[in-house]
C-alpha cells in the first residue's frame, strides 16, 4: 500500500519540497496516518563538508546525553533545534541537529566507519534517542502523521534541495512510531520502500556479523545498511549492489548469452546470498551521487518513472508524477527487477 515519490535535478538546481509534497498528498490513501517522511539533498550548503546528525529524542535527558556523547567524539561546528510547527502535531519527540567533524586518531577507523559506530551507539545505548540522518548536506524528516502533517510540521517549504524523496506509510507487520517511519538513512543513503522484506531475519543477521545494528523495528532499515556495506565498504558499483539486492531468477541467468555478464551475476548471487532481499518490494534510494529505483523480480509493488528537461521523477502512481511535473517528455514503467539509476551531471 505505501506511497513513494521522488525527483532529482540532474544539474543540482535547488527548490523547496512543494512538488514532492503534492505527489505525496495525492497518495494519501496509500497510508493510514501512522508514518510519513521526506529526505532532501543539498539543504545545508554552509555546512556541506560536515556530517549533519539529525536526532530525535523523547526527553531532555536523552538530548543532553546525545550532546555530551557527540562532544566527546566530534568537533561540533554548530548545534541547533530543528525548526518545527507544533500546531500541526502537538504530541511529538524533540529534534536536534548537529554539524560534526570526527575526532580521529591514527588508530581510528576511517571517518565514515567512525560515524556509523557512533550512530549505532546512540541508537542502542542512549535510551529514547535515535539518529534520523547522518549524511553530509542532506537530512531526513519523518514521523507519525500524514504526508501533509509531516511536511508542515518540519516546515519543509524553508529548505532548498536538488533531490527529494517522500514516503507515506501503511505499516502492517511492524509498529507505527516516529523512528520507524521512512526514509531510513545511514550516511548519505536514504531509502523509502513499499512492500515487505520477508528476508529481514537473515539480512539482519548478516548485517550484525558486519557490525551493523538494526534497532528501528522496521524491515526497511536493512536496505540502507546493506547499500553502505556493499558499495562503500565492499566497493561494488551501484548496479552490482542492486543485482545483489534483487538478483535475477536462475532461469533468467541461464538465458544470458554474454558469458562474462552471466558469470558475474552468478558470482554476486552466490557470494552475497544473505544480502538478497526477498518478498514484494519497490525501493527508491537517494545517495550522494544520484538516485535509483528497483522492484522485486515479479514486480509485486508498482514503480513508474518520468522525465522532463533536466529532471527525473519517480512515484508509485503515474498521477503522482504529474503532480510534480505537468509537462513530462516521457513516462515509463520499468520491467520487474529493472533498475533505474540517475546520476548528477556537473559539480554540486
Amino acid at each position: 500500500m505505501c506511497g513513494i515519490a521522488g525527483f532529482i535535478s540532474h544539474k543540482y538546481s535547488k527548490e523547496n519540497g512543494s512538488r514532492i509534497k503534492r505527489a505525496m498528498v495525492l497518495q494519501n490513501e496509500r497510508g493510514n496516518g501512522l508514518g510519513a517522511g521526506y529526505g532532501a539533498y543539498g539543504i545545508f550548503p554552509v555546512y556541506k563538508d560536515f556530517y549533519a546528525f539529525q536526532v530525535m529524542a523523547d526527553s531532555n535527558w536523552a538530548i543532553d546525553e546525545v550532546t555530551l556523547y557527540l562532544k566527546e567524539h566530534f568537533w561540533v561546528a554548530h548545534k541547533e533545534e530543528i525548526s518545527i510547527w507544533d500546531k500541526v502535531i502537538q504530541d511529538h519527540p524533540q529534534f536536534m541537529r548537529y554539524f560534526l567533524q570526527p575526532k580521529l586518531s591514527s588508530e581510528d577507523l576511517n571517518p565514515d566507519d567512525f560515524v556509523i559506530e557512533k550512530v549505532m551507539h546512540i541508537n542502542t545505548a542512549i535510551d529514547g534517542a535515535f539518529v534520523l540522518s547522518s549524511g553530509k548536506n542532506m537530512g531526513v524528516f519523518k514521523g507519525v502523521g500524514t504526508p501533509r502533517d509531516i511536511y508542515e510540521f518540519f516546515r519543509l517549504d524553508e529548505y532548498q534541495g536538488y533531490c527529494w524523496i517522500g514516503h507515506n506509510r501503511f505499516p502492517t507487520n511492524t509498529p507505527g512510531w516516529w523512528g520507524g517511519a521512512h526514509p531510513f538513512n545511514l550516511l548519505n543513503w536514504s531509502i523509502v520502500h513499499n512492500g515487505e522484506i520477508s528476508s529481514y531475519g537473515i539480512n539482519r543477521r548478516y548485517l550484525e556479523s558486519n557490525h551493523y545494528l538494526c534497532t528501528l523495528q522496521t524491515d526497511t532499515e536493512v536496505a540502507a545498511y546493506l547499500l553502505d556495506l556493499l558499495v562503500r565498504r565492499h566497493g561494488l558499483s551501484i548496479y552490482d549492489a542492486i543485482t545483489v539486492l534483487a538478483p535475477p531468477y536462475w532461469s533468467t541467468i541461464e538465458r544470458e548469452t554474454n558469458l562474462e555478464a552471466r558469470n558475474r551475476i552468478i558470482a554476486l548471487k552466490v557470494t552475497y546470498e544473505s544480502a538478497m532481499l526477498n518478498g514484494p518490494f519497490a525501493i527508491l534510494a537517494g545517495f550522494d551521487k544520484g538516485i535509483f529505483s528497483i522492484t522485486d523480480n515479479t514486480k509485486l509493488r508498482p514503480m513508474v518513472v518520468g522525465n522532463a528537461e533536466g529532471y527525473t521523477y519517480f512515484a508509485s502512481e503515474v498521477s503522482a508524477l504529474y503532480e510534480m511535473e505537468e509537462n513530462l517528455a516521457e513516462v515509463t514503467t520499468p520491467r520487474a527487477g529493472q533498475p533505474v539509476i540517475v546520476y548528477y551531471h556537473g559539480e554540486g
